[in-house]
């Protein structure tokens, strides 16, 4: 075999999973944190496996379903649609079998999802209130784990509430930093959120509220300062993983 065959493969195979993967890399962590605080708070059980993939396959079949919407060429994402269709539906059965009460959080879903769907049709994906129904489908995923464990809501309201905070002054700081960059009256907008989430936050718990302050100060210091979106996506991430660890500690 040539070298230019074997160096073609490889290229193909790279091709072919981006196919597959969203460019949404700033997304895994949104999907990730409520879930991980959910399973930590309500103890393991064996139904949040099967959730866990129905959630990841779900995220990837809705991308390209709105893909699909938003470009009017339904036939180009078949293959994708077909694919994680087929690997969240069983998914989802065995978890609804398992504990058919998050049947409850169905009609929720479908608003948020409609939504989405909305924008997606519009081609305004961006939009502020698009990303926040995102938001808050990925924050419900907590009282569907609390659901799964027989765990009352009100014992996961707060982080449930410490979550929602957190990720929404997210959609506003990102904004700042890369669609919004430059606007000062979304900047004053997401400085003023996180301000009040940082009082929010204490109100749930004064642990909170260093890690809420640290979140504002990055809202009111970092735009402006041409941060590129790899650096933006890798600050972020370090973001998150203070936050689960201050809620995991908190509640």
């Amino acid at each position: 075999m040539s070298a230019a065959a074997t160096a073609t493969r490889p290229a193909g195979s790279r091709r072919r999973v981006r196919r597959f993967l969203p460019p949404q890399h700033g997304a895994w962590a949104m999907l990730l944190l409520p879930y991980t605080v959910g399973v930590a708070l309500v103890g393991p059980r064996w139904p949040q496996l099967p959730l866990l993939g129905a959630w990841l396959a779900g995220y990837l079949l809705s991308y390209y379903a709105f893909q699909a919407i938003k470009t009017r060429r339904p036939r180009r994402f078949a293959e994708q649609l077909l694919v994680y269709g087929l690997v969240a539906a069983p998914l989802a059965v065995v978890v609804l079998l398992a504990r058919p009460a998050v049947l409850w959080y169905a009609p929720g879903y479908a608003a948020l999802l409609a939504v989405n769907a909305g924008y997606a049709w519009r081609r305004r994906e961006r939009a502020l209130l698009n990303d926040l129904a995102s938001v808050a489908q990925s924050c419900l995923l907590v009282f569907v784990l609390a659901t799964i464990a027989g765990v009352p809501l009100a014992e996961v309201a707060p982080a449930f509430l410490a979550l929602l905070l957190y990720l929404v002054g997210t959609v506003f700081y990102v904004k700042t930093m890369i669609r919004e960059r430059g606007d000062a009256g979304y900047l004053r907008l997401s400085i003023g959120f996180h301000a009040v989430a940082l009082l929010a936050a204490a109100g749930l718990d004064l642990l909170l509220a260093p890690v809420f302050l640290l979140l504002l100060i990055r809202a009111a210091a970092l735009p402006g300062r041409g941060l590129r979106p790899a650096r933006v996506g890798m600050i972020e991430i370090g973001c998150s993983l203070l936050v689960l660890a201050v809620v995991l500690i908190a509640f």
